[in-house]
């Protein structure tokens, strides 16, 4: 689980690359960014919105998916398409591919980074003439503690 300090840590990694690309983390994209990182599951985006109400009763669905969607730019969340929601970069120091593991029975997100998956997906899109550009994927199935 991570800590506090990587929450900090990410939460800087952020804002440097906001000041490199000319881009602003603003006091709402902060905040999405730690309920994101803080969050023990993938959260959906209106599930974001009820945690931010209590203290921003002016937040509404658009300016929160207008942050996920800027995060989701910087890398540092990700998009689970499978279940709608939205998960923190589990390795936000570096551009990488992703393969998401997503538990279909308790929500759980794994991500990893398997370099044979990311050529074998590349040469796929080539020998098919795609040119991909995202590098994430999801593989939805079941957990081992849903397994039994």
């Amino acid at each position: 689980m991570p800590t506090r300090h990587d929450h900090m840590k990410t939460l800087q990694s952020a804002e440097e690359i906001c000041r490199r690309i000319g881009g602003r983390l603003t006091r709402l994209r902060r905040t999405v960014l730690m309920l994101v990182l803080a969050a023990e599951r993938p959260l959906t985006a209106y599930e974001i919105l009820d945690l931010l109400r209590p203290d921003d009763p002016s937040a509404t669905p658009a300016s929160v998916y207008r942050s996920l969607d800027f995060l989701t730019e910087l890398r540092l969340v990700h998009r689970i398409d499978s279940a709608k929601s939205f998960v923190a970069c589990a390795m936000p120091d570096h551009a990488h591919p992703s393969q998401m593991l997503v538990c279909r029975r308790c929500g759980t997100v794994v991500e990893t980074e398997d370099p044979s998956v990311a050529r074998a997906t590349a040469s796929l899109g080539r020998r098919l003439g795609f040119a991909l550009d995202r590098n994430t994927m999801e593989f939805v199935g079941l957990c081992s503690s849903c397994r039994g």
